[in-house]
């Protein structure tokens, strides 16, 4: 039996949209059970809707600040075809992409070449071929091989250089998800490098119009003062380029993955961008991924395994790691919720995938509610680097993806 609505709690990932109906989920205006019954399992569901209100939501904090400002959809998040078409023909955003087939990829689904912005790392010979293919692309080195490879082939193009400022800013103090930070990384040019790279530039007639920075991914309003300083050492990067006219402050902006996570206040991260670069007269430009695509999706799994082994309770569903990987490589979870609500007490389970591999693990001692073999869950926020980067190891990689409007 359904719990009454009477008797349904609040959640903390509630809102319109995603919310129990009479103890029953319900996403995008539809029925959860309803679309994993006529859609089958694993399927991934998104939300036209919320992905156009969280580009809509950076939009506006983007405009508050007066500054001159462009988005792009860091598509390595999701690159579902209807989605990046949604967001071509609407012309809600540009595209950040980082292969050449991404950029192929994004004209494919209807962007035009000078929508896309280019930044990559470890970029091959090949890679620089197929990509100055597209004359209307920017691109954005990260190394000075790059700029000297990308000269020698393309001599007097406009060009980015992509900096590492040596700080990160991610979710939480996971530092899996820095891109810099104190520890060396392979993303982006060093202040030692930085004349080295400007000289390289000069050397092949390269004129530099964008600087380009991505620190982490996942940061929310508690690590909004580490990111201000990022973004002034970025200031102190743009001061030695003359005639610039763009800078790139990437994404990383994040959503809460549990209910102890405060929200990005964007009036808060606009404001430090205002204070940073107001009369400086640069474009600003971000280039968001989870922010945009992550909170607008769920994974529909089916439960095939109910049962208590020593003291841990374990639902065990029909889809694994795979296909959701963000809880094994970057300990960021999915949360597991039901799609039904019965009568009875909440109590911690253990929620684990179909993968032959220790690390298959969704979710450890989360309270759920009563669930039964059969049942259909829900893993919340994997819109976003989920089934991008998704394999078929032990052959088990089938799903779908479903855009509601």
């Amino acid at each position: 039996m359904p719990m009454p609505e009477s008797m349904v709690p609040p959640f903390w990932w509630e809102r319109e949209q995603l919310c129990y109906d009479r103890g029953n989920l319900r996403f995008a205006g539809e029925g959860v059970q309803e679309l994993a019954r006529r859609f089958g399992t694993p399927t991934f569901l998104y939300s036209g809707r919320r992905i156009r209100e969280n580009l809509a939501r950076v939009e506006a904090a983007l405009k508050s600040t007066g500054l001159a400002h462009r988005l792009h959809y860091a598509m390595k998040a999701n690159r579902f075809a209807p989605i990046l078409t949604l967001m071509a023909t609407e012309r809600l955003c540009g595209i950040d992409a980082c292969s050449p087939e991404e950029v192929m990829h994004a004209t494919g689904c209807g962007f035009k070449e000078t929508d896309i912005s280019y930044t990559a790392t470890a970029v091959s010979n090949s890679d620089l071929d197929a990509l100055l293919r597209f004359e209307g692309l920017h691109m954005n080195c990260d190394a000075v091989s790059t700029i000297r490879r990308l000269g020698q082939r393309a001599p007097g193009r406009k060009i980015g250089l992509r900096i590492n400022p040596a700080m990160g800013v991610g979710y939480g103090e996971n530092e899996r998800l820095h891109y810099s930070g104190e520890a060396t990384t392979k993303f982006g040019i060093y202040k030692e490098q930085f004349e080295e790279a400007l000289e390289t530039a000069r050397e092949h007639n390269l004129t530099v119009t964008t600087l380009h920075l991505h620190t982490g991914c996942g940061y929310l309003s508690q690590q909004l003062p580490v990111w201000e300083t990022i973004l002034a050492e970025a200031k102190t990067f743009a001061s030695k380029i003359p005639g610039l006219e763009r800078i790139n402050l990437g994404g990383g902006l994040g959503v809460p993955h549990t209910k102890d996570d405060t929200p990005l206040d964007l009036s808060a991260w606009a404001a430090a961008i205002k204070r940073t670069f107001e009369g400086s007269g640069l474009t600003i430009e971000v280039e968001p991924g989870d922010y945009i695509v992550k909170d607008a999706g769920l994974l529909l799994l089916s439960v095939n395994t109910v049962e208590t082994r020593q003291a841990t309770r374990y639902i065990g569903v029909d889809g694994g790691f795979n296909i959701a990987v963000e809880p094994a490589f970057y300990k960021l979870p999915f949360e597991p919720v039901a799609t039904r609500l019965r009568q009875g007490d909440t109590a911690p389970v253990t929620v684990v995938g179909n993968i032959n591999e220790a690390l298959d693990v969704f979710a450890e001692h989360h309270p759920m509610p009563p669930i039964h073999e059969e049942d259909t869950i829900a893993l919340i926020n994997s819109g976003a680097y989920a089934s991008s980067m998704s394999s078929n190891h032990c052959m088990r990689g089938q799903f779908r993806e479903v855009l509601l409007f």
